[in-house]
């Protein structure tokens, strides 16, 4: 489970910017046992969402982005990165200082009984600073501080370490856990593991968990869970199904060489190849009554929101079943305020989401506001300053003088009582200007 994430110099976050999972005491009786996972080892109150808005351009996405770097980084720095390859981190360019200092990131979460603080800094040719803590009981312990090439690491919590340090097995652009994960250093493998389980998607390009979705309605089992969410939204399909491609039948638009490769690839290894989903709609007769069936295409014929909501629900039921983190950018779109509000209430849910899931995105859907689903801790706003600075901050840090819980949380953002809103007195002086543009 996700406790916190911190970003500092990345992309539009010039200064730190830290999205804390941590229920707050103001809202200790608001939605408390729907939002808020008890975790009893630690005494901790995580919540199950969290929700950010802001204007166009406020580093909503941006936010995102740092979290999928930081994920990607550890996953991937000793394997894809050589010696000399530039690592391609984007620090805060609108200032001459920042833009030639480090950027900074650090995961604080909960993983099987234990906590792990782990966080590194770097510029775009070396791993400036790297560390990791962990705290099993109560005492938080240093496993390893790295300050360039300079490792220190705990002697019998992190065996292994210094014949990894000795041998100079760590490259200045790698980082020391993802190498040490490589060589089956325990800790590390944990780590990266949780790294690997922690989920960033678009919501604007579903095309990549489309498959996955997919793939997925090929076991009848999570095929019938899938279309029952399907069936739930009310969008008119009674069955779906998995296609394969047909070796001879390509596309004709597909290049000659892939047309080749797939071929080859279906004749010698009995391969199969996922082409489109087929859904079923039911068909009538003049009296309206049922008669038969009828297929569609779900890439040909159902619309851009069916399709959104169809790739969602893999995701969405695989980090449900085991309890993982989801983040996406743009969640919403192309989906009816409607529906998007239903996968919500799954994550929020006390018993749908028994395994305590996360689900982490940004919207400008400022309806969800007014559906009672959120808390104040839950609900984060972006905005940038005339420095093209970006900041991040919670409605619970507003006084409960000036926020009360009762209140219409839609009404007063659009009113601007909560800032992160785009400042459109501009677009007034053009409509009142009798010249027009």
């Amino acid at each position: 489970m996700l406790i916190q994430f911190s970003v500092r110099n990345f992309k539009t976050f010039k200064d730190e910017a830290v999205l804390n999972m941590t229920a707050s005491n103001y809202d200790k009786t608001d939605r408390e046992d729907e939002n808020v996972i008890q975790e009893d080892t630690f005494k901790l109150r995580l919540l199950k969402s969290a929700v950010i808005y802001g204007p166009n351009a406020s580093g909503k996405s941006r936010f995102l982005d740092a979290m999928m770097f930081m994920r990607d980084f550890v996953i991937r720095s000793a394997k894809d990165w050589q010696t000399g390859d530039i690592i391609p981190v984007d620090p805060f360019r609108l200032n001459i200082i920042s833009r030639n200092e480090g950027s900074e990131f650090e995961m604080i979460f909960y993983e099987k009984g234990e906590l792990f603080r782990y966080g590194f800094e770097l510029n775009s040719e070396v791993v400036i600073a790297e560390w990791l803590y962990n705290r099993p009981k109560t005492k938080e312990i240093e496993i390893f501080y790295r300050n360039y090439q300079d490792i220190e690491f705990h002697k019998t919590r992190y065996k292994g370490a210094k014949m990894l340090v000795d041998q100079g097995m760590v490259r200045e652009n790698a980082l020391f856990l993802s190498v040490a994960a490589q060589f089956n250093l325990e800790i590390s493998k944990r780590i990266v593991k949780w790294f690997k389980k922690l989920q960033v998607i678009s919501g604007l390009k579903e095309e990549g968990y489309h498959f996955y979705t997919m793939t997925k309605t090929q076991d009848s089992e999570t095929k019938n869970r899938i279309l029952d969410l399907v069936q739930r939204a009310d969008l008119g399909i009674a069955d779906i199904s998995a296609k394969s491609m047909d070796a001879n039948s390509l596309p004709e638009d597909m290049p000659e060489k892939l047309k080749e490769m797939v071929r080859k690839k279906i004749r010698e290894e009995d391969a199969e190849f996922l082409s489109d989903v087929e859904t079923t709609h039911k068909t009538f007769d003049d009296e309206r009554n049922p008669v038969d069936a009828i297929s569609f295409s779900m890439d040909n014929d159902e619309s851009s929101g069916t399709k959104k909501f169809f790739a969602l629900t893999g995701p969405i039921l695989d980090v449900l079943d085991k309890g993982l983190i989801l983040a996406v950018d743009e969640f919403d779109s192309k989906l009816h305020p409607n529906l998007a509000c239903k996968l919500i209430e799954l994550f929020n849910s006390k018993t749908f989401n028994k395994n305590n899931a996360q689900l982490i995105f940004n919207t400008h859907n400022t309806n969800l506001l007014k559906s009672d689903l959120f808390r104040r801790d839950q609900i984060w706003f972006t905005e940038k300053n005339r420095y093209g600075e970006a900041r991040l901050y919670s409605l619970a840090d507003f006084k409960t003088a000036k926020v009360r819980k009762e209140e219409n949380y839609e009404e007063k953002y659009i009113q601007g009582k909560y800032g992160a809103v785009p400042y459109t007195e501009y677009f007034d002086d053009l409509l009142n200007n009798t010249n027009g543009m």
